[in-house]
């Protein structure tokens, strides 16, 4: 089993990354929040694996702090999870409002993300309730968002970021163009994280 992978980015965009280890390239599936923190392509990189066996594939998710790993192994141990949700969900939230809002047990909260339905929210709500509140008195500062120029690359990985979430094009494209207007200096977390906001 791969717990951490070390190696070259090779590519990345907003549902998956490829890493160069040895000659050999690895796709490793993120969320946004790891993905908001990965250095440039040809850069070295290393992060936290999960890895998942299935009888036709074997999947890798990847993550940048042990948080979120730990925050997604608690997700898929909840019944009609898969590891494909919960990198939604954790795109969808952020894993240190995700983890306030499982220890307050704010199934409105978790509902709101795309994807996500009563049902699924109240069970996750009910069953991660206690370990969550023992969790949220250890969580890591947020990650700092790395700055680019507010280009068309910029808006596109912005949208196909919500649009992987789930959400309708013209929604997501119109929250994008409000964000981008109440924002004073673009990245693309932000800029994400505005929309979201905007869209919730």
């Amino acid at each position: 089993m791969i717990a951490r992978l070390k190696g070259i980015l090779a590519e990345k965009d907003t549902q998956a990354v490829i890493i160069d280890n040895g000659g050999i390239g690895y796709q490793v599936l993120v969320p946004l929040s790891t993905f908001y923190t990965l250095p440039e392509v040809n850069q070295p990189v290393s992060l936290y694996i999960h890895t998942h066996v299935r009888e036709d594939a074997l999947l890798l998710f990847g993550f940048q702090t042990p948080l979120e790993k730990e925050i997604f192994l608690m997700l898929i141990s909840v019944s009609g999870i898969g590891p494909k949700l919960a990198i939604n969900i954790l795109s969808g939230i952020g894993p240190e409002d995700l983890l306030q809002a499982m220890a307050r047990g704010d199934s409105l909260r978790i509902r709101a993300i795309p994807g996500i339905g009563k049902k699924t929210a109240e069970r996750i709500a009910l069953e991660l309730k206690d370990k969550a509140l023992r969790m949220a008195g250890d969580q890591p500062a947020a990650a700092a968002g790395v700055s680019v120029q507010a280009d068309k690359h910029v808006l596109d990985d912005a949208l196909s970021a919500l649009l992987n979430l789930g959400y309708p094009a013209k929604s997501a494209s119109r929250a994008i163009d409000v964000a981008r207007a109440g924002l004073k200096e673009i990245t693309l977390e932000g800029l994400i994280k505005a929309a979201l906001k905007i869209l919730a």
